[in-house]
């Protein structure tokens, strides 16, 4: 099959797409802007598109990896957009992190036009990514996760099946709802701690001998050494993420007490000038509001 990536100039798209090359894949890219991003994916083979159009047009699986549900509306229905000219048979495998109601109006939108729209978002990090290493959750029929996932293990280490159509998107947010719970609740336990004279570091040894401990935590301990990039994730993104989040359970009428507040730490990190940094700038943002000294003076930039 003929595979098209609408993305391949991003942290996480680059690596798949370059994956996808390094199985044998053939593919084939647009580019907005930076071409030098995608070079090498030429280099190695892959065939570049004048459009999102022609894709719709030209493959026969078409993959997106962009920042959210409106730019994946935009490639998806916009006047140049996939849908424009999109052939009968044409699947649409959208790996952003997605609003699930949009998810499914595009589904919709697809079927009428005889095409298939699954939702694959993605877990782990760029550098995974890159690796060939990442989790890709599917919402998909049996039958259409058996045709895809080949191809998506080119680029993961563990491809699931999730359930139906939309549950991709659906569970992506619950992982990353979980995930960024974790870092928010460890940036303030570093700063309420600092200020009751606890060594940050003292409890890090302590959580890195139970039952507490975790990647992202480690991820946000690293911080104390002055490394904020042990979770290279924007930390805006994540912010965008726990609102799709906190919108899906209040479409429901459910309650999210938790994922209210997490998702107000990120916002306040990000009113205070650290939206563009990584999660782990948390620290940095509870360092500004509380006066704690947690990073080491020579990493903040």
């Amino acid at each position: 099959m003929k595979i098209g990536y609408i993305g391949a100039s991003g942290l996480m798209g680059h690596g798949m797409a370059k994956n996808l090359l390094a199985k044998g894949q053939q593919v084939s890219i647009t580019v907005h802007k930076n071409r030098e991003r995608v070079q090498d994916l030429l280099d190695m083979g892959a065939t570049l598109e004048n459009s999102v159009a022609d894709l719709g047009v030209s493959c026969d699986v078409v993959m997106i990896c962009v920042t959210g549900t409106p730019q994946v509306e935009a490639v998806v229905t916009g006047p140049n957009g996939l849908l424009a000219h999109a052939k009968a048979g044409l699947v649409i495998v959208d790996c952003s992190t997605s609003e699930p109601a949009s998810t499914t109006h595009l589904r919709e939108l697809a079927h009428a036009q005889g095409v298939t729209f699954v939702d694959a978002p993605l877990a782990r990090s760029a550098v995974e990514a890159e690796a060939g290493r990442l989790n890709i959750m599917v919402g998909a029929t049996p039958e259409m996760f058996a045709k895809l996932e080949p191809i998506l293990k080119c680029c993961a280490e563990n491809v699931f099946h999730v359930g139906s159509p939309g549950a991709g998107h659906g569970i992506k947010l619950l992982n990353n709802f979980i995930g960024q719970a974790i870092c928010a609740a460890t940036a303030e336990a570093f700063a309420v701690g600092k200020l009751a004279g606890v060594d940050p570091k003292q409890l890090v040894a302590l959580v890195g001998a139970g039952p507490v401990n975790s990647g992202l935590f480690q991820a946000m301990a690293k911080t104390l050494d002055g490394d904020l990039t042990g979770l290279m994730f924007e930390l805006d993104n994540a912010r965008k993420d726990i609102r799709y989040y906190t919108h899906l359970a209040e479409g429901m009428g459910v309650p999210t007490l938790m994922g209210e507040a997490v998702h107000q730490s990120l916002s306040m990190a990000s009113a205070l000038g650290f939206g563009k940094k990584f999660v782990p700038s948390l620290v940095e943002a509870q360092e500004r509001i509380t006066g704690a000294n947690l990073v080491p003076k020579t990493s903040h930039t």
